[in-house]
């Protein structure tokens, strides 16, 4: 019989890497989430046994780095949805990891491979929440306003033209 995936844990993982994620990705210093993440694979490799207490530095370790193909997709979704792990043989199938990043699964393989695959649903889960990201960072008002052909794109905080003395309105002009 499968194991169960526990959804409150993986989500509270998440959470906690989004978080770390978040707080290095700047667009002043691009690298930042990066550096990170190369030191916090070189901290796990050196004391794998961290990760019992600070189990969300994995899925930050790997963030950007593992891949799922479109077929793989659907079966996370379904394993995340019924909340079953899956068996190594279809987990390791399911994944892809960049090869400087097989010292590190293999290690935490050998310490258990259900903080593995846990990680990586937290990893599928953030990949799913950046692709609907798009669609999700409007504010609600904007979408009805796009619906008519119009955009609330002229009261953006990023205002070149803000040394403009005014604009001409004819309606000023005449008397009411």
């Amino acid at each position: 019989m499968a194991k169960s995936l526990n959804i409150a844990r993986i989500h509270e993982l998440k959470n906690n890497a989004y978080d770390n994620i978040e707080s290095y990705n700047d667009p002043d210093t691009p690298k930042a989430l990066e550096n990170f993440s190369r030191q916090i694979k070189e901290i796990l490799l050196a004391d794998i046994s961290m990760l019992s207490s600070v189990p969300e530095y994995l899925p930050v370790a790997l963030f950007g780095q593992v891949k799922f193909a479109a077929d793989a997709q659907l079966k996370w979704a379904h394993w995340i949805d019924n909340a079953i792990q899956p068996e190594w043989d279809e987990f390791k199938v399911s994944i892809a990891f960049n090869n400087s990043d097989i010292p590190l699964v293999q290690a935490v393989r050998a310490q258990g491979e259900s903080l593995l695959i846990e990680s990586c649903a937290v990893l599928y889960l953030l990949n799913q929440e950046a692709n609907g990201s798009q669609k999700k960072a409007k504010p609600a008002h904007e979408d009805d306003d796009e619906e008519y052909g119009q955009s609330n794109s002229d009261y953006d905080d990023d205002d070149d033209d803000s040394d403009e003395e005014g604009y001409y309105d004819q309606y000023d002009d005449e008397d009411r």
